[in-house]
C-alpha cells in the first residue's frame, strides 16, 4: 500500500487534501479488530452533510478526515472475515453497524447501539458518530465487514456502472428511505423540498415507486432547471411564499399525498434568512390529512451557527399541532442503508434507475476536492465523485 491521502477538515470554510495515516485493522480507541477490511477506495463522494461541518455548523473538530460515501476494493481482511475475498468490489453503507445489537438485529442499522460511545449510530468521517476515520481518501478501514459491505456480483459490470453504484453508500438509499417513509406508491402526488442530490434521489425513488407526479421545490434556479431536464416538476420558491398555491398550479389541488424534506436544519425562508423549521412546517401544511412526511434532511442536536439560542440546541419552532390535527405521520433519522442497497443495486444494474444522470454525477480527482467543496457549496447542480486513484477517468 502506498502512502494515504485524504480530505481533512481544517476549520470553518476550509478543507485540505493532506497525507494521512494508512488505515489499520483497529477501532477508534485502538483495539485490534479482526472483523474489518482495508479498502482501496474506488470512488468517494462529497455529500451535503459534509458541507454542514465544513461551514462550521456542527461541533466538528479540526483534523477530522471527511467522507462517508465510499465504494472500494478489498485489499486486506481480518481473520474473522469469511464472506469477502481480496479483490471484491463493495459498497460501504455510511452507517457503521455491528450487526449484533438489538437495533441492528431489527434492521435499524442507522442507530447501532455499540459503535459509538456517545450516542446511538455511527458513521465514517462525521462529527459525534464514533470517531471512525472518513473515506474521502485513497484507503480506508471498514469494521464488521461481513455484515456491512454489499459485494457487487460482477467486477467488470460494476466498474462500468460505477457512477451510479457509488450513490448506494448514502444518497440513493437516503432518498429512497425518505420516499418509503412518506408512503409513496402507485399514483401518489409527491412534493420534495430541496433540489440537491438527496432531493433528486428522493424524487427518482418516488418515480420508481410509482408516483404520478413528483414536484421539487428550491430557490436555486440551476438546480431547478436540472430537475426539469430529468423529468420532475420544478417549483421555484422565489416566486411566492404560498407553496400550496404553486402546487395547485401543477396538480389542481394545494395538497399532496406525500412530502419529503431533503433540506434539513439550514433551511431558508422566502425572505432569504434562515428559518430552520420552515420546511417542516410547510410539509405539514401541504400534506393531506392522514398523509405521510419523510425527513431524510439532516437535523442536529448542536448548531453553533444557528439563528437563535433554541436552534443552537436543536429546538425548532414547529407547528406540531397542525400535524397532529391532520393525523400525519412523520419519520426522521439516519437511513438504515442495508434495508435498501441490495434492491437498489439491482435496479441500477438492470437499467431501471439511472441515478448518476439524475444527480449529475461529476468525477474529479481527489486532489481537486477543495474546488469541489467550494463549487458544491455555491449550489452547483452537480454531485461530485472523487477519484482517489485515477481509475474512473476512463
Amino acid at each position: 500500500m502506498s502512502s494515504n491521502r485524504g480530505v481533512v477538515y481544517i476549520g470553518p470554510g476550509k478543507v485540505e487534501v493532506q497525507n494521512i495515516a494508512d488505515p489499520k485493522l483497529q477501532s477508534p480507541d485502538g483495539r485490534k479488530i479482526e472483523h474489518g477490511v482495508i479498502l482501496k477506495v474506488v470512488s468517494t463522494n462529497i455529500c451535503g452533510s459534509d458541507q454542514h461541518m465544513v461551514r462550521g455548523r456542527t461541533t466538528a473538530e479540526p483534523g477530522l478526515v471527511l467522507g462517508h460515501e465510499i465504494t472500494g476494493e478489498v485489499i486486506e481482511k481480518g481473520a474473522d472475515v469469511e464472506m469477502l475475498e481480496i479483490g471484491d468490489i463493495v459498497s460501504v453503507p455510511f452507517n457503521v453497524a455491528c450487526g449484533r445489537c438489538r437495533c441492528c438485529r431489527e434492521g435499524d442499522t442507522g442507530v447501532c447501539l455499540t459503535v459509538n460511545p456517545a450516542r446511538a449510530g455511527g458513521a465514517y468521517g462525521y462529527v459525534d458518530m464514533g470517531g471512525w476515520i472518513g473515506g474521502q481518501a485513497r484507503y480506508v478501514m471498514v469494521p464488521y465487514a461481513d455484515f456491512n459491505l454489499l459485494k457487487f456480483p460482477d467486477r467488470d459490470r460494476a466498474l462500468s456502472k460505477i457512477r451510479d453504484l457509488t450513490m448506494l453508500s448514502d444518497i440513493l438509499p437516503t432518498g429512497f428511505h425518505g420516499a418509503v417513509k412518506a408512503g409513496v406508491g402507485v399514483g401518489s402526488v409527491v412534493y420534495v423540498a430541496g433540489a440537491g442530490p438527496v432531493g433528486l434521489a428522493a424524487a427518482a425513488s418516488a418515480r420508481i415507486l410509482g408516483a404520478a407526479v413528483v414536484m421539487i421545490g428550491d430557490f436555486n434556479k440551476e438546480r431547478l432547471e436540472h430537475a426539469r431536464k430529468v423529468g420532475f416538476e420544478p417549483v421555484d420558491l422565489s416566486k411566492s411564499d404560498r407553496l400550496g398555491d404553486m402546487i395547485a398550479e401543477i396538480t389542481g389541488t394545494p395538497e399532496v399525498d406525500s412530502a419529503i424534506d431533503a433540506v434539513g436544519f439550514e433551511a431558508r425562508g422566502h425572505s432569504g434568512g434562515e428559518q430552520p423549521a420552515i420546511v417542516l412546517n410547510q410539509m405539514m401544511e401541504i400534506t393531506r390529512a392522514a398523509g405521510q412526511i419523510g425527513i431524510p434532511g439532516l437535523y442536529v442536536t448542536e448548531d453553533p451557527g444557528a439563528v437563535d439560542n433554541a436552534a443552537k440546541q436543536g429546538s425548532l419552532s414547529m407547528r406540531f399541532g397542525l400535524g397532529w390535527a391532520k393525523a400525519q405521520s412523520l419519520h426522521t433519522g439516519q437511513t438504515p442503508v442495508l434495508k435498501y442497497n441490495r434492491q437498489l443495486m439491482q435496479a441500477i444494474l438492470h437499467d431501471r434507475l439511472p441515478i448518476a444522470d439524475i444527480v449529475n454525477a461529476t468525477i474529479i480527482p481527489l486532489d481537486q476536492a477543495v474546488a469541489g467543496y467550494e463549487s458544491f457549496d455555491a449550489g452547483v447542480a452537480k454531485k461530485y465523485v472523487l477519484d482517489p486513484h485515477g481509475g474512473l477517468a476512463a
